[in-house]
């Protein structure tokens, strides 16, 4: 880990009692993202190194950590991000900014794929099939279905409702990081949040395979 994570590991606010968040620390990545606005190669280069890892990881949980267009997903986030530096005014951490880049990036191709099954009358099935090393062959099956649904669900919400869920559950954001980064009132947030926990309990409820599996498991 570089001397520049390692600092902003340190430095990452903590909620406090209430749910609040402290005032957040200096972004040590932000002299980095103007220099590379003023297209500053170097600058680009470390800064990638700086948040590249992150936005790979949102990337394979919004697509399935063995779909074939992770890779290429993950170049188009970072180029997109690259390119919105030129208009970001620090309403967030670059982190924080790379990882939502990374999340809309996937979201889309996600969609996009949806849209070509679609046309093609292709049957989607799974995107992926992990097993979990401490898991059950069994209890990985159930991970893995779960898995599956939510990012079918990702494709089905409304954008805001999905941004908002996936930004919580996938990117670990709190709800006032959510708020600062969308620009978007708290309460708003927590309504999308609640719509979209909504549409996955009856999805996962609904699905006749995960029944199935959570039966046979508490044989």
């Amino acid at each position: 880990m570089s001397r520049i994570s390692k600092q902003r590991n340190s430095e990452d606010p903590q909620p406090l009692k209430g749910g609040t968040l402290p005032v957040r620390p200096s972004d040590d990545l932000l002299d980095v993202a103007r220099a590379v606005a003023r297209g500053d190669g170097d600058a680009a280069a470390t800064l990638i190194a700086e948040v590249g890892g992150g936005m790979l990881r949102v990337v394979r949980k919004v697509m399935g950590y063995r779909h074939p267009d992770v890779d290429d997903v993950t170049q188009d986030a970072v180029l997109a991000f690259l390119g919105a530096l030129e208009t970001f005014r620090g309403s967030s951490t670059v982190a924080h900014f790379a990882r939502r880049v990374a999340l809309l990036t996937a979201l889309g191709a996600r969609r996009r794929a949806r849209v070509r099954r679609r046309e093609a009358e292709a049957d989607p099935g799974e995107i992926e099939k992990i097993a979990g090393d401490d898991l059950s062959p069994l209890a990985s099956a159930v991970a893995s279905r779960r898995r599956s649904l939510v990012r079918q669900l990702l494709d089905e919400l409304p954008e805001p409702i999905a941004e908002a869920l996936a930004l919580h559950f996938i990117v670990d954001h709190t709800v006032e990081e959510i708020a600062e980064a969308t620009s978007v009132p708290a309460n708003t947030i927590w309504s999308r949040l609640r719509l979209g926990k909504q549409a996955l309990r009856r999805k996962l409820e609904a699905d006749a395979q995960l029944a199935e599996m959570l039966r046979g498991s508490s044989r």
